[in-house]
């Protein structure tokens, strides 16, 4: 970790401006009625309201059946047999004309209902009433099974949208008050009684206090927090009563923002996904004008035309081209997707990273905070003969009181109090080297040895042997000495670079860390390349020279600092979803409980997304285009194009929704 971040002047802002992170809005608007507006509507119904017309049209079909078998046809049973399966159509035909209809009025003349409604229509016109009812039976029980599938995929987001509390209790002069959650300021005080939840970020006042994190990270384990600690919106109060000092607005909230992303996914479509619609838009038409031929253009040529057997054959040829199958069960694929990874603490701002992911080459991972807790402790301390220990150490805890850096932090740990008598002047950061400033008149530095020798500072000290991170200090242009601090590898650190490359997928690790450190990790690890000493500028280069070959990048950091190298890469994948207030806004994925094994399982979830993506687009173009084949020639019946379209969507549905419950444990 390179002491030079120690103040947090870095953007603010992932850059958006380079290819890998455009945001793919689907340019191709929906109106108020489209597929997925129905859909998010329908998910909140019950499982009974959902498949209720199917039902009642099956019945009503199963009777009709019945009394064509019993009764002998004539003009009366005719007209009979018209208004019973016409009763039989309204339920599950009516909400589709409908839908033709509202579609045609905001310009989407050929949608995928008018191609539904002209079939059945068409097959009632010539007498086909059973088959007529059966295809929209059967489009509604599809229908009601993807209502189902969305419903299952929105589970994981809806149990996140559940977890801010509405009210707070609020400590005001010792007495408890409860007030709305959106009007809580800042500074106020929270009681938070145990089962209750935290509807605000902030300090924990208590001496100590256990807490389920599982609306954030996934991880329903306690964790403990002692007084001073950060605590979040969503956190559940274990054990006893709690005092929290509120520090942002409800609206500012981790949670709020993690909130704000996932609702925001499904905006960001994947290229399969955009083409799909696209290539949609453009089919539709072309089969209805194809359809509208095979009915009309056997009349100039074939001698014994029939136009009852050339409208059935136009009609199945409607039915088997009806693009529900690709239109449902592709984006259906990438949501169920966002919610595998939704489930196991892995938020993805789009499913267009989904589609990235699965094809990464190279991941490029910081060492501090991905690699390592971040969680830095003063072991050993250094200082000259010729200077006063206990000055130089209450100097380098004032300078470091300006910075919000975890090595900041486990200075002031270890020093404690700071002397705010001390007067600073001119308090400069140098980039990739650390801190200079006027001390109560006096020179100061704090940083790697690079700063030292920037200065001209004389050391006798072979920093390179040395594999903990040094701050080396200098007092009036002498040098007065050094500190080392260590920092804990992640449990679960080997495992995840054993598993990336069990994926076929190459490591760098770059930091600005001692190279004696940097390799020191790189080879407990198997890293396949590590480079140490690195200003921001060195990691863009490097990353540059990865992306020169042709080959993808995905990079993993706090999702703040390091900036330009996201802003480079495909893929910019967040260790810290309650570190840092940038980095939910950064990163295009944030893992939320800072496992390192994550970022494996992220990968899979993409692989998995995507295979199951084409395997439901050549299932439909592959029956499709058989069925197609033998209407048009009069061999296959409207039976075999309900299949070929309302069976092949069930099946695509049911292949999509096979994600969530697969285990992507590492």
């Amino acid at each position: 970790m390179e002491h030079c971040c120690s103040t947090d002047n870095r953007p603010k802002n992932k850059p958006q401006n380079h290819d890998s992170h455009e945001h793919n809005h689907d340019d191709n608007h929906e109106h108020g009625h489209s597929h997925d507006h129905d859909h998010d509507h329908d998910s909140d119904k019950s499982t009974f309201q959902l498949f209720l017309p199917a039902i009642i049209s099956l019945v009503l079909l199963l009777g009709g059946l019945g009394l064509d078998f019993l009764v002998k046809p004539d003009w009366f049973s005719e007209w009979i047999r018209l208004i019973f399966y016409l009763i039989a159509y309204i339920p599950v035909g009516f909400p589709v004309i409908k839908e033709a209809i509202e579609s045609i009025r905001y310009g989407d003349f050929f949608s995928e209902f008018f191609l539904m409604s002209i079939a059945t229509i068409g097959a009632f016109a010539i007498g086909e009433y059973p088959e007529g009812v059966a295809v929209m039976l059967f489009y509604a029980v599809g229908e009601a099974f993807q209502g189902m599938a969305v419903s299952r995929a929105k589970l994981n987001i809806k149990t996140l949208l559940d977890q801010r509390p509405d009210e707070v209790t609020i400590l005001e002069e010792n007495q408890a008050k409860t007030i709305k959650a959106e009007e809580a300021k800042i500074g106020q005080i929270i009681q938070l009684k145990p089962g209750e939840k935290l509807a605000l970020d902030g300090e924990l006042l208590s001496e100590k206090g256990s807490f389920n994190t599982a609306a954030l990270t996934g991880e329903s384990k306690p964790d403990g927090k002692q007084k001073g600690d950060a605590v979040y919106a969503g956190m559940i109060n274990l054990n006893s009563v709690s005092e929290v000092l509120i520090k942002t607005e409800f609206k500012d909230s981790k949670l709020s923002k993690i909130l704000e992303m996932v609702q925001n996914a499904t905006s960001q479509k994947a290229k399969t996904e955009l083409f799909i619609r696209k290539f949609a838009k453009i089919y539709t038409p072309i089969v209805t004008f194809l359809a509208l031929g095979i009915f009309l253009l056997p009349y100039f040529f074939v001698e014994t035309y029939d136009y009852k057997d050339w409208l059935y054959r136009a009609c199945i040829f409607l039915v088997v081209s009806c693009p529900c199958a690709l239109v449902i069960s592709i984006p259906l694929g990438y949501f169920g997707g966002i919610g595998a990874g939704s489930k196991n603490g892995i938020l993805f701002k789009g499913s267009s990273f989904l589609d990235i992911l699965s094809d990464i080459k190279n991941v490029v991972m910081d060492k501090t905070g991905t690699l390592t807790e971040g969680v830095f402790q003063v072991k050993d301390v250094n200082i000259s003969n010729d200077f006063n220990k206990d000055e130089i150490l209450k100097l380098l805890n004032f300078i470091e009181s300006k910075s919000t850096h975890p090595i900041a932090t486990a200075i002031h740990e270890y020093v404690g109090e700071i002397d705010h008598n001390l007067k600073m002047e001119n308090i400069e950061e140098i980039a990739g080297h650390g801190l200079k400033g006027k001390i109560d008149g006096k020179d100061f530095l704090a940083g790697n040895f690079k700063l030292m020798d920037k200065f001209g500072i004389q050391h006798n000290v072979d920093h390179s042997q040395f594999v903990e991170t040094l701050i080396a200090i200098a007092l009036d242009g002498k040098f007065a000495g050094y500190i080392t601090i260590s920092d804990k590898i992640k449990e679960d650190a080997s495992k995840a670079i054993s598993e990336l490359k069990s994926l076929g997928i190459k490591t760098t690790m770059l930091s600005g860390d001692k190279s004696a450190v940097v390799k020191s990790v790189a080879e407990k690890f198997s890293i396949d390349n590590a480079f140490g000493d690195l200003l921001p500028e060195d990691k863009v280069n490097k990353v540059k020279e990865i992306k020169t070959r042709g080959e993808s990048v995905a990079f993993v950091g706090d999702g703040v600092n390091d900036a330009p190298v996201v802003a480079l890469s495909d893929v910019g994948i967040a260790m810290g979803g309650l570190g840092s207030d940038a980095t939910i806004e950064t990163a295009d994925v944030v893992i939320q409980d800072d496992k390192p094994s994550k970022i494996p399982m992220a990968v899979r979830i993409g692989k998995e997304t995507k295979k199951i993506v084409w395997q439901n687009i050549i299932l439909a173009f592959v029956v499709k285009a058989v069925v197609l084949i033998l209407g048009t020639g009069g061999l296959a019946t409207m039976w075999e194009a309900v299949f070929a379209d309302v069976g092949v969507a069930l099946l695509a549905i049911l292949n999509a929704v096979r994600i969530q419950n697969m285990k992507f444990n590492v």
